[in-house]
C-alpha cells in the first residue's frame, strides 16, 4: 500500500513541480511577525482515500494520493485554512496531517446529523509555528426569539450546518474565524433566511468583539449564485465586506474561460469595514486571490473536470494576506 511519503512516478512528480512553480508565483511567502495568510476551501466530499498514487477505474473512492498531495502542497503555504465538506470518514485528513508533519494541527466539529447536514464537519488546519488557538471554540446557535419573528426572510429553524467559530493568536493579534457552509436547497430563495441570519449574527458579535480588540472574519462556502443578486444582498445586509481584489476571482473549476467571475460566487472571505464609525479590522489587508490548481493536476490523464473534482475539489481555494 502506497503512502504520501513514497516517491511518486515521474508523471506525478512533474505535476507536483509545475503546481509548486505556480503557487510560488501567486502566493505570498510566510514572513515571521509580519504577515498572516488565511484561506478557505470547500474540499468536495473530503473523506476516504485510495492509497494509490493514481486511482484505477474500479477503485473507490476516486480521491487518491496524487490528488491529496496537490491539496497538501496548497494547504501548507497558508498559516490557517478553513475546510468545508470534511465528512465522517477521516482517512484522507489523517494522511494529510501526518504528511504535513508535527508543526501542523487541526480543530473540527463532529459530523452534522440529519439530511440537511449531509454528514459534514467544519475544520481548521493551522501551522503551529505561526498561529495558536487562543481559547474560544464554539458553534453559532440562533437565539430563540429570532425564530419567532414574523418576516418573509426570517429564520424558521437553526442553521442546517452550524457555523464554527475559533479564536486564534498570531503575534500580538487575536482574531476569530467563523466558517460555514450554507445549505444549497432546492432554489436560491431557500438560502436567503440563513444568509440574513448569519449576517445578523456576525454583526452583533462583531460589535462585541471589536470592543475587546478582537478581529472577526467570516469565511467559507456561502452558496451565493451571483454577485449583487438577492443572496449577495442578504449576505452583505449588515455590512459584511469582501475585499475588492477577491470580488473578481473565480471560485469554481467549472467556470468557463471568459465567463463572468461574478457567477458561481460561492466562497467568500469577509469582514466588517466599519463598526460604529471605527475600523472593523485591526490588521491591514494586503491582498488576496485564488489558486487555480486545475491546469497542474492529472495532466497525463484524460480525466474530465468532474472526475478531477472528486479527486481534488470542484472549488478553488480562496486566500487573503493580512499584515500583523
Amino acid at each position: 500500500m502506497a503512502s504520501l511519503n513514497d516517491p511518486p512516478s515521474p508523471a506525478v512528480q512533474a505535476d507536483i513541480d509545475a503546481l509548486l512553480r505556480h503557487i510560488g508565483g501567486v502566493l505570498p511567502s510566510k514572513r515571521l511577525d509580519e504577515n498572516l495568510l488565511i484561506a478557505t476551501w470547500n474540499l468536495r466530499a473530503f473523506s476516504s482515500l485510495t492509497r494509490e498514487w493514481t486511482a484505477g477505474g474500479d477503485d473507490s473512492p476516486k480521491r487518491d494520493l496524487r490528488g491529496l498531495r496537490a491539496i497538501g502542497e496548497i494547504i501548507r503555504r497558508f498559516d490557517i485554512i478553513a475546510l468545508q465538506e470534511v465528512k465522517g470518514d477521516l482517512r484522507a485528513l489523517r494522511d494529510l496531517i501526518k504528511w504535513l508533519g508535527s508543526n501542523w494541527a487541526f480543530l473540527m466539529t463532529d459530523v452534522t446529523a440529519g439530511s440537511a447536514g449531509n454528514s459534514e464537519r467544519m475544520a481548521y488546519l493551522y501551522d503551529r509555528r505561526r498561529v495558536e488557538p487562543s481559547g474560544l471554540a464554539c458553534e453559532l446557535v440562533v437565539p430563540e426569539e429570532w425564530l419567532a419573528e414574523v418576516s418573509p426572510d426570517a429564520l424558521r429553524r437553526q442553521f442546517a450546518r452550524t457555523p464554527y467559530a475559533v479564536s486564534f493568536r498570531a503575534g500580538q493579534h487575536t482574531f476569530i474565524l467563523v466558517t460555514l457552509h450554507v445549505k444549497y436547497g432546492d432554489a436560491p430563495a431557500d438560502r436567503t433566511a440563513e444568509l440574513r441570519g448569519i449576517a445578523r449574527w456576525m454583526r452583533e458579535w462583531a460589535e462585541r468583539t471589536n470592543a475587546c480588540s478582537q478581529d472577526l472574519i467570516a469565511l467559507g462556502d456561502f452558496n451565493i449564485d451571483r454577485r449583487d443578486d438577492p443572496l449577495w444582498q442578504a449576505f452583505t445586509s449588515t455590512g459584511l465586506t469582501v475585499p475588492p481584489d477577491l470580488a473578481d476571482v473565480p471560485r469554481s473549476i467549472f467556470a468557463e474561460p471568459g465567463e463572468a467571475t461574478t457567477d458561481k460566487y460561492y466562497d467568500q472571505i469577509a469582514w466588517f469595514a466599519e463598526l460604529d464609525g471605527a475600523g472593523g479590522l485591526s490588521m491591514d489587508y494586503r491582498r488576496g486571490g485564488f489558486v487555480d490548481f486545475l491546469p497542474y493536476v492529472y495532466t497525463d490523464t484524460n480525466l474530465t473536470r468532474n472526475e478531477i473534482s472528486w479527486r481534488v475539489s470542484d472549488h478553488d481555494p480562496l486566500w487573503a494576506e493580512l499584515a500583523i
